[in-house]
């Protein structure tokens, strides 16, 4: 079986990926870059979410923390959605004027997912 330890830091580091990944996109999304437009811009962002999706699923089981029963999981996931919600709205929306604010909420959602992790509560503040 793989080590806890292990799972944990493969997920912490996705999440780190995962930032770093939204931000350059969304970098490109704002310069217009023809690079936005190659295949490996567009699938190792995948890769990586996926990665850090599952290594999460794998954590909450190690740790018999379910959605439903455990209000932060519950609140994680949430935010989750909609972090992917406001992501796609900031890197495909139809307009500028859209793409700004949603730019904004998917890293507020970030920050928000981020500090439920920490703290283990849904008000972490």
């Amino acid at each position: 079986m793989i080590e806890h330890s292990l799972i944990k830091l493969v997920h912490v580091s996705c999440a780190g990926l995962s930032l770093l990944g939204f931000t350059l996109r969304a970098t490109l999304m704002l310069k217009q870059s023809p690079l936005l437009k190659k295949q490996w811009v567009r699938t190792v962002p995948h890769l990586v979410d996926s990665t850090l999706f599952f290594s999460g699923l794998w954590l909450a089981y190690n740790l018999h923390q379910y959605p439903g029963a455990s209000p932060w999981l519950t609140a994680k996931l949430l935010a989750l959605l909609l972090y992917i919600v406001f992501g796609a709205m900031a890197l495909r929306g139809a307009t500028t004027a859209l793409r700004y604010p949603s730019l904004l909420l998917a890293y507020l959602c970030f920050s928000y997912i981020i500090s439920v992790a920490s703290s283990k509560t849904p008000m972490p503040w």
